[in-house]
């Protein structure tokens, strides 16, 4: 029987297109976060490769999920926004523009942001680059709301106790 309190019962696709299970991530510290282009918050993905970058080596990954949800802020599509984020040396996977909230929210989404679902904290985002922390088992562990950096020594000490943690 599939466990489904954790986030690897979920298929995602990424931008070029292939699907990929969530539990190719097991075992894996995440940093999930809706993404858009023209954000305010958008110079947080110069952040989140910083993150990626001091992390590199470890068990850590970052994944983006680009979203439309918040005063249009992403409209872009596609191999478009592969290459805007290009533009700050991404170094982390980015996935096909999704919803993120409302009764159109993604899968994945629901259950980051729904206690009923994930069994540990319900938390919709409100805006872009809201951030969910993920636990080697793929439990939803915390959240950081955007105003929150990446490179914040809040959500560096998260991980870092989460990649000490025995596996």
């Amino acid at each position: 029987m599939m466990d489904t309190n954790n986030i690897y019962q979920f298929n995602v696709d990424k931008i070029s297109g292939e699907q990929i299970n969530l539990a190719d991530y097991k075992d894996k510290v995440l940093l999930i976060v809706n993404t858009a282009s023209q954000c305010g918050f958008t110079p947080q993905l110069t952040d989140l490769v910083q993150l990626k970058k001091e992390f590199t080596g470890q068990d850590f990954e970052i994944l983006a999920f680009p979203s439309n949800d918040f005063g249009g802020q992403e409209p872009l599509e596609g191999a478009a926004i592969e290459q805007f984020c290009s533009n700050y040396g991404n170094n982390f996977p980015v996935f096909e523009k999704i919803r993120v909230r409302g009764p159109y929210a993604d899968p994945l989404y629901k259950f980051l942001s729904d206690k009923k679902e994930n069994g540990v904290l319900s938390c919709t985002p409100r805006w872009n680059f809201h951030k969910f922390l993920i636990d080697r088992n793929g439990t939803v562990v915390d959240y950081f709301y955007p105003f929150t950096k990446p490179t914040s020594s809040k959500v560096k000490k998260k991980i870092q106790r989460l990649l000490g943690a025995d596996k």
